[in-house]
């Protein structure tokens, strides 16, 4: 870390911390669509659980179209 802080100052950019750009590589891979095990595997962590505590609130909201999904399943069964 302190490499990091002297790279950082020595180049005269905005104060950047390594878990910032942990974090920031964890959300590209999560926006891109990667698995959450790999993901999991990629940052170290024991388990998918732990990703998921830190970093559920970046996956896509799947369910906003659970309600129309199940509407036409139900249309298609009265057929």
């Amino acid at each position: 870390m302190r490499v990091m802080k002297r790279i950082v100052k020595s180049i005269e950019v905005t104060t950047i911390r390594f878990h910032d750009i942990r974090y920031t590589h964890a959300s590209i891979l999560i926006s891109e669509g990667v698995d959450i095990v790999k993901i999991s595997n990629r940052l170290g962590h024991t388990s998918p659980k732990t990703t998921l505590e830190f970093y559920a609130h970046l996956l896509p909201n799947r369910d906003n179209n659970i309600a129309d999904i199940f509407h036409h399943a139900v249309q298609n069964e009265e057929l």
